[in-house]
């Protein structure tokens, strides 16, 4: 079992003084990680999302983290891999100088950003992400497989240029694809990477999401591999506060994935923008469940349809509590098949001081509970 901490650089009251705090103590973060045993951290890629995610430039933010860590892998994901977010040819270059600046501790991650939002700012038409997400991962795959890259697609036409430098890690990082349904789980089991299962509807579902991926694995063809290297990883998401008051983690926890699921349901389903309000001793497992019901009715005023994950962002049955909580908790997703529990700490709501104690917390007591499993 692998540990990671994944990164959005979400906060409520997005003032710039505020954004910068955030920024900064996303790095704190990140390095206490390391201390604590933490194999990974993971930074998303997102862009003009006010609330959810900060996060725009990943690549800088990992740079600045691998030079004050010396052993935690880097995971840049996912990457936006759409033409107009990143041409295919600077992800690479990218990606290796992470990689060698890092000492060989790079992982990629691939996705399509693929939010109005996001699109619409960076000229990124809707209808191709899928082609440009396939195009993109085929070109990174084969960047370094001979001196020169050399590529003739249905979009890209590349004549035969250097990739340079050349990653520590051949023939290039461990490739990863970002997966919140059946179809993308195919097809990162298609491609031959690993799959990073962002979804907050828990155990069963994780467990659900293994079976696909597993399914599609055994089916895959070998004319599907973006790589000579594959790469079966199966990693999933844990929300988690813990602290010594189990009473207090509930509560800070259950907030702060009440804000995370509003913003979500703001930049990808058109809801209003989320609470940022923090009540002292409000009762939170009863307002991320008033959310979930005030989010459907949003949706059946606005004709929206709905579906059976409609609510599933506010499932509050997660690691919040204490150690031993998350303990059970990591046992039901190593029993759903997860090779890998990506830790959602830093939600916007959260203060820092309660991240912090979270990641000691799993540091002293919950990852050395499962060490050599």
């Amino acid at each position: 079992m692998k540990f990671s901490m994944i990164f959005e650089a979400q906060l409520a009251d997005p003032t710039a003084e505020h954004e910068r705090q955030v920024i900064h103590d996303c790095v704190e973060q990140a390095v206490l990680a390391e201390q604590a045993g933490f194999d990974r951290v993971w930074a998303v890629e997102h862009h003009s999302l006010r609330w959810y995610a900060h996060m725009s430039a990943p690549e800088i933010f990992l740079a600045y983290v691998a030079a004050r860590t010396g052993r935690i892998r880097l995971g840049h994901g996912v990457v936006c891999m759409p033409f107009g977010f990143n041409h295919p040819a600077r992800v690479a270059e990218r990606a290796a100088m992470l990689d060698v600046l890092s000492g060989g501790r790079l992982d990629l991650g691939a996705g399509r950003g693929a939010t109005r939002q996001e699109t619409s700012l960076c000229g990124v038409d809707p209808g191709r992400t899928y082609a440009e997400l396939d195009e993109a991962l085929r070109i990174i795959g084969s960047a370094w497989r001979n001196d020169e890259l050399e590529w003739h697609g249905d979009l890209l036409d590349i004549p035969p240029h250097p990739i340079l430098p050349r990653p520590i890690q051949a023939p290039h990082p461990p490739l990863f694809l970002a997966c919140s349904k059946r179809d993308t789980l195919k097809l990162a089991a298609d491609y031959g990477i690993g799959a990073l299962v962002l979804g907050f509807a828990g155990p069963d579902q994780v467990a659900d999401m293994r079976r696909a991926y597993d399914e599609a694995i055994a089916a895959r063809t070998a004319d599907r591999l973006v790589s000579t290297v594959v790469n079966d990883h199966f990693a999933a998401l844990c929300p988690t506060i813990v602290l010594d008051d189990r009473a207090e983690a509930v509560r800070i926890g259950a907030r702060g994935q009440r804000f995370f699921a509003q913003s979500i349901a703001h930049w990808y389903g058109s809801a209003p923008p989320p609470d940022e309000a923090v009540v002292p001793g409000q009762d939170e497992v009863e307002a991320i469940r008033k959310a979930a019901e005030q989010q459907v009715a949003y949706l059946h005023e606005a004709a929206i349809p709905i579906g059976p994950n409609t609510t599933s962002t506010f499932n509050a049955d997660h690691a919040y509590g204490s150690a031993d909580d998350a303990i059970a908790y990591v046992e039901r997703l190593a029993e759903a098949g997860a090779d890998e529990v990506m830790c959602l700490i830093q939600m916007g709501t959260v203060p820092q001081n309660a991240c912090l104690e979270t990641i000691r917390q799993w540091g002293d007591k919950v990852i050395p509970h499962f060490a050599g499993s």
